[in-house]
């Protein structure tokens, strides 16, 4: 049955806690086609407006809350019959927002009625890792499921979508300028579309008791690394720079002393996130247990790229990524 059809989340309430983002938007619409009533919850509300324009009248709410104000999320939570966390940062207090925080909202939305709850985790989640990011998502994970033992957590690879930010700041890169410095091109990862990844939190939703308790890694078709997404993306625009591809001894050095400047490309702790990979272990099922058929950055990169040629839709045609 095809999600435009399925009516399988008819009436339930559902609260998208950091909803307002780029993941939180597309969950948003795939839990709308799926007859879903919703509650944004957000520290920023006003990011979440669009929304607003995606389900009928009376079908999405705004709510202001931030995790680590407990009061909030008890507000916010009361009366939902399920509850998705997509909340997680890279810098500030992480334990806070994205580990220990993640267990609040776990356990207070099983003390106000949730009776299912998704938790949007990340592959390379690792209590043993060196990085916070990595750490508190992996400590996130488990007070999450000592809070609600039939939570559903979701581990996807990097996110790819029309409005990302990571094929876009590529993008935006490669167009702009003659040489193109590539950090760790050698490192592999399994970029997945956003719309499979909201795909697969509809599905977990829909059938609670068939998913419960288990993890699941979302990575799409095919692995690649990030020299090839440069060429890739470099092809769709029409573009031809010149790739540095930068030792790991110069690209670590720039991350650590650019790293904490507001703008930077590239965090030290982003830049080992990175080097590392990001890559499905083939220790839990995938998008396919979920119901969900991945699809491939190339079916959508050629289309994608138009406004980065340099005439734009006007530019000469390229072949498919």
């Amino acid at each position: 049955m095809s999600n435009e059809a399925a009516r399988d989340l008819d009436g339930q309430l559902i609260a998208l806690v950091g909803g307002s983002g780029f993941i939180g938007t597309h969950v948003a619409q795939a839990l709308l086609a799926r007859g879903a009533r919703l509650r944004v919850c957000s520290r920023h509300q006003e990011r979440a407006f669009r929304i607003k324009t995606l389900g009928g009248l009376g079908k999405v709410q705004l709510v202001a809350v931030d995790v680590t104000k407990p009061h909030t999320l008890e507000v916010a939570l009361t009366g939902c019959d399920a509850v998705v966390n997509l909340v997680g940062a890279f810098a500030g207090n992480l334990d806070a927002v994205q580990g220990a925080g993640a267990g609040k909202v776990a356990a207070i939305a099983r003390a106000r009625g949730a009776k299912a709850f998704v938790q949007i985790s990340a592959i390379g989640a690792d209590a043993a890792s060196p990085v916070a990011y990595a750490q508190t998502k992996a400590a996130g994970e488990a007070a999450v499921l000592a809070a609600f033992p039939e939570a559903v957590v979701l581990r996807p690879s990097v996110v790819f979508g029309e409005d990302d930010a990571f094929i876009n700041l590529f993008a935006g890169l490669i167009a702009s300028a003659p040489v193109m410095p590539v950090f760790a091109a050698d490192s592999r990862f399994q970029p997945v579309f956003v719309d499979d990844v909201a795909d697969a939190v509809a599905n977990a939703l829909a059938a609670p008791a068939a998913f419960a308790g288990q993890t699941f890694e979302l990575g799409g078709p095919e692995v690649i690394t990030i020299g090839d997404l440069n060429r890739r993306i470099a092809a769709a625009a029409g573009r031809a720079p010149w790739f540095l591809e930068l030792p790991d001894a110069v690209s670590a050095a720039f991350a650590s002393l650019t790293g904490w400047l507001p703008g930077a490309p590239l965090s030290r702790d982003q830049w080992v996130l990175l080097r590392q990979g990001n890559v499905a272990s083939g220790q839990f099922p995938g998008l396919a247990e979920l119901g969900v058929q991945a699809r491939p950055l190339g079916l959508f990169l050629g289309r994608w790229m138009v406004r980065f040629r340099k005439h734009g839709r006007f530019g000469a045609r390229t072949k498919a990524a």
